[in-house]
């Protein structure tokens, strides 16, 4: 089947950029929230970063045009039974995602792949909630996916060749690298291995060892890393990097529990740079 329209639910920064992403790659995008602002805040980003490829003579006027009349934005999920491929991007709730998946399997015709972009999460309990599990697979992008080069791939338990096939042939149109996950495991490859970082740097910080500045300086001067610990942590969502060491700690035990600080950061509402707080004020 060749893949014309894309489908991705939610329009945050995540899945906002994901389909950007797919617009800019030639595709046909229908943008899919539960509320208009959500849907128009998310184009108009999008129009803002071609403004800015303008200015830096990268496209002109026109392209850009071309490239945002890719893009419709909906806020009927039934819009969705014309996609050729769907992306799932909402919040980082298990219980939600399977709901969405219930949607979309009574939406999508019966041969649409429907991948979903989670950090952690189990992907074949993602695909239980659909009767197509052979046509369920993980396609995690990472933040911001106009920028980041790679795609995590996972296959659920009953993910098919040919699902994996598509996905990597959809991700190659995109200017992604797929890295394959071979086991359905918490955290994929890169969470697996980046939690512990941001979980060590927390407690440093609780400790009183040292300030998150100074921690931050620390890791990108020594290691180069390209954004210190609690930058990241701020990027990514408090709300979400709280729900992600949740699940991890569902799954792989107390050593994965999100810090009391952490908590409290969320409860008093500094979700990080999309609240203009988090660990740090923007």
């Amino acid at each position: 089947m060749e893949i014309k329209t894309i489908g991705v639910i939610g329009a945050g920064a995540m899945g906002g950029g994901i389909a950007q992403v797919a617009a800019m790659s030639g595709f046909e995008v229908i943008l899919y929230d539960v509320e208009q602002s959500f849907v128009d805040k998310a184009i108009h980003r999008f129009s803002a970063h071609l403004d800015k490829q303008i200015t830096q003579k990268k496209i002109n006027a026109a392209e850009k045009n071309t490239v945002l009349g890719r893009i419709t934005g909906t806020t009927k999920v039934e819009t969705l039974e014309t996609a050729d491929f769907v992306i799932e991007s909402v919040v980082e709730n298990l219980a939600i995602k399977k709901d969405v998946f219930t949607k979309l399997d009574s939406i999508c015709r019966s041969e649409v792949i429907i991948v979903t972009n989670t950090s952690s999460m189990s992907i074949t309990e993602i695909a239980s909630a659909t009767a197509r599990p052979d046509r369920v697979a993980g396609m995690h992008f990472f933040i911001p996916p106009t920028i980041m080069d790679v795609v995590e791939l996972t296959r659920g338990y009953y993910s098919s060749d040919e699902t994996v096939r598509m996905i990597k042939s959809v991700a190659g149109t995109m200017g992604k690298q797929c890295v394959e996950v071979k086991k359905d495991t918490p955290g994929f490859i890169a969470n697996r291995v980046y939690t512990p970082l941001l979980l060590e740097a927390f407690k440093v910080y609780e400790e009183g060892i040292a300030s998150k500045e100074d921690i931050d300086a620390a890791m990108k001067l020594a290691y180069k890393l390209p954004i210190g610990p609690f930058e990241l942590a701020d990027y990514i969502g408090l709300d979400t990097l709280k729900s992600g060491m949740e699940y991890f700690e569902s799954e792989l035990g107390p050593s994965w529990r999100p810090p009391l600080l952490l908590k409290q950061l969320v409860k008093a509402g500094r979700l990080g740079k999309k609240t203009g707080k988090g660990w740090y004020d923007y």
